[in-house]
């Protein structure tokens, strides 16, 4: 088969061989693990991720030449450290045969380095433990190393076997060591592939472009991927027109340990399902038929396949609203399905016991006419976009709607999180209190007209105003309720009258006040919790 100009493959030889190894990168957020990549790749990923936090699994292979002189192709996997993303975190862990586990010469463990350390131990892959910013000023290795060992995380001279290496981003130190002890462990670790075999790995990431289609990002386990051949993932599957490498190339075809990316898939491949390979379009259907009914068969309730993992179905942030007076309903859009995870994870934190979120639609891809309709349909509804804005045709729409719409884009998980927060909180339903703010007792009664009657009385706390709504008390008993439409003192029409004076009052009430009874004026006012 022809190998495109730059491509740098070579048909591999029959029989099983080695094959690079797939590194995660995984820590705590702002550690340092995407400037890690940066430094090696000498690119400026940094700089392109939203808010300076990495919120997909990025899937990048590079050549190292190690202290003896050879090449060694690595493939990395960047996982986000924020914890809306622990899924994401998972799916790295899973796909990966070796594993760095960043940890800052400033800032010593933290909550997501021993969350990011257990994924580890539970995928049972060998780790290296990479202390990072060590030309910060207040970098201190030993001391990190203590922390690592007080969360049971023992590294070499530390009381463990843990290989560790403090490395700067910033300068490069010790990166080319960390770099041959990921290749060591991967040499102790035996991994190989047999490339005459169909292709076969994991999803990495799926997305939907209005104007490509259906694409995913899948990691090559073992054989060898080639155009003209068909891919099979769950209930979806998609013929291999051509193939993409990490850089957007176009290549002929892909060996183990490579990330490629796929387009044209029949429908959206969940994040974490394996793949393998078929020749045929028949055979693809047949295969993804089968993964279907047999879903069907264990799930009869179920009516369509989940969008998401399932690790993120665990999740379920839309059964928050079950004690709740208010729903505050949401249609959710991402750009790919490791965001939708992420800002469900979120969303899922947001609880009040007056007002539940309820996730309505959720989709990825651009907000799209259909979603807008549907905000247009119920004013309550909003809109949360996650790297997802409107395309053309509902952006018009929303331009022109007659009503207000409630829409929000955005690219920085935290600022979703408070715009929704903020909804929310506009939406807790207002509770209102009485409020005394005077009492009087009634020492006579003057005239009576209807449901009109002038009584005399004194002021024994607070202070009586016109206007007031009154509760009428019998022996510490509320008999009834009435209204002060004018008010007296000395004979003299007044707004207010204090405690300790005598006043006249007409009072509006359907209930006979008599002498010895007592008037309590209240108002309405709004409870704060």
């Amino acid at each position: 088969m022809p190998i495109k100009p730059g491509n740098n493959l070579v048909r591999p030889l029959a029989g099983t061989m080695k094959r690079p190894p797939v590194v995660v990168v995984m820590g705590h957020i702002d550690h340092g693990k995407s400037s890690l990549l940066d430094y090696i790749r000498k690119s400026n990923v940094v700089a392109g991720e939203a808010g300076g936090i990495t919120q997909h699994v990025g899937a990048y292979q590079v050549e190292h030449v190690s202290s003896d002189g050879l090449t060694h192709p690595i493939t990395f996997l960047d996982t986000p450290g924020h914890e809306a993303f622990c899924n994401i975190r998972e799916r790295g862990a899973e796909a990966a045969d070796v594993a760095i586990l960043i940890v800052s010469a400033e800032d010593g463990v933290k909550p997501q380095t021993i969350e990011a350390y257990n994924v580890i131990k539970e995928s049972k892959i060998p780790f290296v433990v990479a202390i990072t910013k060590t030309d910060k000023p207040n970098a201190n290795v030993e001391k990190t190393k203590q922390s690592l060992g007080e969360h049971e995380i023992y590294v070499e001279g530390w009381g463990g076997d843990v290989p560790c290496v403090a490395i700067s981003n910033l300068t490069g130190e010790n990166i080319a060591e960390l770099l041959d002890l990921i290749n060591l462990v991967a040499e102790l670790a035996d991994l190989t592939t047999d490339p005459e075999k169909p292709a076969e790995g994991v999803v990495i990431e799926s997305e939907l472009d209005t104007r490509k289609g259906i694409s995913a990002t899948l990691l090559l386990k073992t054989g060898t991927l080639e155009v003209g051949s068909f891919v099979v993932a769950g209930n979806s599957y998609s013929p291999v027109r051509f193939i993409e490498n990490f850089k957007g190339e176009k290549i002929e075809l892909a060996t183990a340990s490579m990330p490629v990316v796929i387009i044209g898939w029949s429908a959206i491949p969940a994040c974490g399902e394996t793949f393998r390979t078929v020749v045929s379009k028949k055979e693809a259907e047949r295969a993804a038929g089968a993964f279907e009914a047999e879903r069907r068969r264990k799930a009869p309730k179920a009516t369509s396949v989940p969008l998401a993992t399932k690790a993120a179905d665990k999740l379920k942030p839309d059964e928050i609203e079950t004690a709740a007076i208010v729903t505050l309903p949401i249609v959710l859009k991402a750009d790919v399905l490791g965001s939708l995870e992420g800002a469900k994870f979120e969303l899922a934190k947001l609880k009040h016991d007056k007002v539940g979120i309820k996730i309505v639609s959720e989709g990825i891809g651009e907000i799209n006419e259909n979603d807008v309709r549907l905000a247009q349909g119920d004013p309550n509804v909003v809109i949360i976009g996650f790297n997802a804005p409107p395309e053309k045709k509902a952006a018009t729409i929303i331009e022109r709607s007659p009503v207000p719409l409630n829409i929000g884009n955005f690219s920085v998980i935290y600022d979703l999180a408070s715009y929704v927060r903020e909804i929310l909180q506009a939406r807790v339903p207002k509770e209102y209190v009485e409020e005394m703010t005077g009492r009087a007792k009634i020492l006579a009664l003057f005239n009576k007209e209807k449901d009109r009657q002038v009584v005399g009385g004194k002021v024994e706390t607070g202070t009586i105003e016109s206007g007031n709504d009154v509760r009428i008390m019998r022996r510490e008993a509320e008999i009834g309720r009435g209204k002060i439409k004018e008010l007296q003192e000395k004979k003299v029409k007044t707004r207010l009258v204090a405690e300790g004076h005598e006043f006249g009052v007409m009072i509006e009430a359907k209930i006979e006040i008599a002498a010895g009874d007592r008037i309590e004026a209240v108002r309405t006012v709004e409870k704060h919790n």
